[in-house]
């Protein structure tokens, strides 16, 4: 399976976990990042059966790892080692990809990370204009992914905060 911008309309719906980092890559970190999920995920099985799996780096700060579950599906174990890995890359980096408690967002075409409580402080107190659009980290499928992954403020999880 291979994950990449395209023209294609997807039919698979690939099972989506979603790495949202605190702050965008530099450029060795994203290199390393790819190098050790490539490894990983060359010899990712579940219950020793290979994975049907890929990833890409979304927006240079968010990490999508896809699985075909129309293969094989992910066990729990397969699940845990990926999150073992994706710890190690959490903690070598500091990046914040298990901190469920923030809100990421694009203002003024950058994107910005806030704190969950500060994010919802900022909007009802109209520190933030209503014209940002959202990031939403609980997508579990694919296409879910392709099309409501980042969305107007008013369309998002987000708008019953403002």
């Amino acid at each position: 399976m291979k994950i990449e911008e395209s023209s294609i309309v997807e039919t698979s719906d690939y099972r989506v976990i979603i790495y949202p980092a605190s702050r965008p890559f530099e450029t060795k970190e994203a290199k390393a990042i790819t190098e050790k999920l490539f490894d990983f995920l060359a010899t990712w099985a579940a219950h020793g059966k290979p994975l049907a799996s890929s990833f890409k780096i979304e927006k240079n700060q968010f990490i999508v790892v896809c699985v075909d579950e129309e293969k094989e599906m992910a066990s729990g174990c397969s699940i845990d080692a990926l999150g073992k890995v994706m710890r190690e890359i959490d903690e070598e980096y500091q990046l914040g990809l298990f901190d469920r408690m923030k809100a990421s967002f694009v203002q003024d075409g950058q994107i910005k990370t806030l704190k969950l409580q500060d994010f919802k402080s900022q909007l009802r107190n109209g520190e933030l204009p209503k014209d940002i659009q959202v990031f939403d980290f609980s997508k579990n499928t694919y296409l879910d992914f392709l099309s409501h992954f980042l969305l107007p403020l008013e369309k998002s999880w987000a708008a019953g905060i403002a």
